[in-house]
């Protein structure tokens, strides 16, 4: 009798895979095709076999003395491999045979090619790359040239490329001439029954990582200034800073009982936690491509809690806000805009909003997408 053995898969992402929300997702995924050993910060995440942990203080990018002065003179083949957590990496014994691995981001993309030994890649861009950290002056000039290089170089002989948004798809197609696969952010589906609204309060909320860029600030104070039926609560992570931004929100809005700043909460248990309140919000200036183009997390999130979503005119979120008839969608991103549109929300439209979201959740849900992507895999795996 033939043994046969399970498929050996590898899967990098240099981020804190336990709570990283989408990379969790995945695995999930993987483990159903074989045996997936992952690779990146912090403790072994649900769904791996095998995990190798990368020490928190090795950074992801070439960030030596050596490794910035390959990024300022362009010299991009040399700066391959020489951050310090890809260098740990490659002095692991690892396996040289693998069925299939998988790149969680530009930056691991030469990496996974090292380690591939000739097995197909995916490729998991989680956002347009070359923009990753725009608003950085530093990203700009050092940075964003390698990510263009990478993406050059490898996307193109990458198996299977997939990232987050349809526009974003479209961009790797145009600058990089590869097929990129929609994967969207979609949480699991949730039986979740959407919450009666309050007559005299709606009850708004907002979830994610404490970073400046996104404009928290500015979203907090809009509702110091509304009435005070209109409260809001966070369920914010700390950001890269240590979660100095999340302090100093804290310190400035901490005292207003309109505003409520909770603990964060377990990825998979935010739809839940989210789905007691009444309308969830995020509005994202389009600073930036990734801005732009936004489809987050926690518009997935808010999808699965049943919640009423109040947004500004976000092209890719928006567009399914207005097909499924979830929400309310400001005429721009300025403050006057967004605060006529959350003022328009009635007890009434709310509960209606709430209704649309119920049926939208049948539809963008991680199980409905899977099914394409795992066909996919299986033909990568053959």
């Amino acid at each position: 009798m033939t043994i046969r053995m399970a498929k050996q898969i590898l899967c990098i992402s240099l981020s804190p895979i336990a709570r990283d929300s989408r990379v969790l997702r995945q695995i999930s995924l993987l483990a159903k095709l074989g045996d997936v050993t992952t690779v990146g910060y912090g403790a072994k995440p649900d769904g791996a076999t095998n995990h190798l942990e990368v020490p928190s203080n090795l950074k992801s990018l070439p960030q030596t003395l050596a490794g910035v002065a390959r990024l300022l003179f362009r010299d991009h083949n040399a700066a391959e491999n020489s951050s310090p957590a890809a260098a740990w990496i490659l002095k692991q014994e690892l396996s040289d045979s693998w069925d299939l691995v998988v790149a969680n981001d530009a930056r691991v993309l030469d990496l996974a090619d090292q380690l591939s030994n000739g097995a197909p890649i995916w490729a998991d861009m989680h956002e347009w790359a070359p923009e990753e950290q725009s608003d950085l002056t530093s990203w700009r000039i050092l940075v964003a040239p390698f990510m263009t290089h990478l993406c050059e170089k490898y996307l193109p002989s990458s198996s299977l490329v997939t990232t987050v948004s349809s526009g974003i798809a479209e961009l790797y197609g145009s600058q990089f001439g590869v097929n990129a696969h929609l994967f969207t952010n979609a949480s699991e589906l949730r039986q979740i029954e959407p919450s009666p609204v309050e007559p005299d309060r709606i009850r708004c909320v907002h979830s994610g990582i404490a970073v400046h860029s996104r404009g928290l600030d500015r979203m907090v104070e809009l509702f110091t200034a509304l009435p005070e039926r209109y409260t809001l609560d966070l369920y914010l992570v700390p950001g890269s800073d240590g979660g100095a931004y999340l302090q100093k929100l804290r310190n400035i809005f901490g005292a207003d009982p309109r505003i409520t700043f909770n603990d964060p909460v377990l990825p998979r248990d935010l739809p839940d936690v989210l789905s007691g309140f009444d309308v969830g919000v995020y509005w994202i200036p389009p600073l930036h491509t990734n801005a732009r183009l936004s489809f987050p997390n926690k518009f997935f999130d808010f999808v699965q809690a049943r919640l009423a979503i109040a947004i500004g005119p976000s092209e890719e979120m928006a567009r399914e806000v207005d097909r499924f008839k979830m929400g309310v969608i400001s005429d721009t991103f300025e403050p006057d805009a967004i605060a006529k549109s959350v003022l328009s929300l009635t007890p009434e439209r709310v509960d209606t909003f709430k209704q649309g979201t119920a049926v939208a959740a049948q539809e963008l849900n991680f199980e409905r997408q899977a099914e394409r992507i795992e066909r996919l895999l299986k033909d990568l795996l053959l």
